[in-house]
């Protein structure tokens, strides 16, 4: 297996399980090369605590730690939620849209560092790795890449762990509350374990489960308000104060996480082909989509709703994919940008047990006329030009039924 071409690789670490055995691992199966660690701030909180100190233990010569919540707010996460992708119905890409930005810095510094190799701690049945891997090729097209999951001679976590040990590596984990979890500032995810058996229902209320909130049942008995204040399909004030994008999320998952907001329980269709199971947590995130998509009601028109609506599994379906650096996605993103001129407005929401009650909306631009859609008199809309309408929107039908064809 050894490259003795390969003297210095760059590892993107987030100091878990599996990139915590790698670094030994890559020096043993590369000839002692030297590891750079580059760890992606996107909001992992107190995962980043003593990592430093934990890489070089293990064998990395340096650590990087990019603070990257911004660009990742800004660039990734607020062009997805104004194109309004989710994929399957149900997931808000949390994943999906770090690992594009995460690997791009990976790119830079492995560049400025004059890297012979990225090595990255995907599994071969996820879909991380072609995210990781499509981003790479974006921008170092002939930079070799390491995927120890797909070589290696582990099988599986607890063969994982047991190498931990033997290597006096700290772990976070126990063999016993062993989920699979990514957290950033968007969401976190569960999977494996319990969960990897459809049949059984989510320990919300365990202790340790949920870490970014609380399970609806256990949510106060009162709802609480929220307002969001949007410019051109962006959230820019909360509660009527300006706030910053990356601290708009951080402080809607905390109001979305004490009401029990943003818990999704999914089997998706993987980009390698399998389904899997797993549990999300997006509290914040679900407050935005839902307040974005309230006032979209009020601002679009027919046309441009419902054909945004199809793009939007399409624009899922890129991210979801790991195609975010593609021609195809930035042309969305332009059509997307388009749409949201005139998406300036406030919504006002109710949150309650889990659930996400329309208390009110308002904009400059709404397209809502009281005085034509009001059922009582009015001086605007005469209802007798119905009657030629629908009888010419109807021909079609009244002439296959004069031809008897209508079943």
């Amino acid at each position: 297996m050894a490259d003795n071409k390969i003297k210095k690789v760059v590892l993107a670490y987030s100091g878990g399980l599996d990139t915590s055995i790698i670094i030994p691992w890559l020096k043993e199966n590369y000839d002692n090369c030297e590891v750079i660690a580059v760890s992606g701030n996107v909001g992992q909180g107190t995962e980043l605590d003593g990592l430093e100190e934990k890489a070089i233990a293990t064998g990395a010569s340096k650590l990087y730690i990019e603070d990257l919540n911004k660009e990742f707010v800004e660039e990734y996460v607020f062009p997805t939620l104004k194109a309004g992708a989710v994929y399957e119905g149900k997931y808000l890409l949390g994943t999906s849209f770090a690992r594009p930005v995460i690997a791009k810095r990976i790119v830079e510094i492995a560049k400025a560092e004059g890297a012979d190799a990225i090595c990255h701690g995907c599994t071969g049945k996820g879909n991380d790795q072609v995210r990781f891997e499509l981003a790479i090729k974006a921008y170092a097209p002939d930079m070799k890449i390491i995927a120890p999951w797909r070589t290696w001679e582990f099988k599986s976590r607890e063969e994982e762990i047991a190498y931990a040990e033997a290597k006096n590596i700290p772990l976070k984990i126990n063999r016993e509350t062993n989920y699979s979890k990514d957290k950033n500032l968007w969401h976190l995810s569960h999977e494996g374990l319990d969960l990897e058996n459809p049949a059984n229902e989510p320990t919300y209320n365990k202790e340790g489960f949920l870490e970014m909130g609380v399970s609806p049942e256990q949510a106060p008995d009162k709802p609480e308000y929220v307002t969001l204040s949007f410019e051109k399909g962006v959230p820019v004030k909360l509660n009527g104060e300006e706030t910053g994008s990356v601290e708009i999320i951080e402080k809607l998952n905390e109001i979305g996480g004490r009401n029990g907001i943003g818990i999704t329980d999914i089997v998706e269709n993987r980009l390698v082909g399998m389904k899997a199971r797993g549990v999300y947590e997006t509290p914040g995130g679900t407050i935005l989509y839902a307040a974005h998509a309230k006032l979209e009601e009020i601002c679009l028109d027919k046309d441009t709703l419902h054909y945004k609506m199809n793009l939007a599994n399409a624009f899922a379906d890129l991210v979801y994919n790991g195609k975010w650096y593609t021609p195809l996605r930035e042309a969305m993103s332009a059509f997307v940008d388009s749409t949201q001129e005139y998406v300036t407005g406030e919504v006002k929401l109710k949150l309650y047990k889990g659930n996400i009650i329309d208390a009110g909306v308002t904009s400059p631009y709404s397209l809502y006329d009281e005085e034509i859609a009001t059922f009582d008199e009015d001086e605007v809309y005469d209802q007798n030009d119905s009657a030629g309408f629908i009888n010419l929107f109807g021909l079609p039908i009244k002439v296959r039924a004069k031809k008897g064809l209508i079943k």
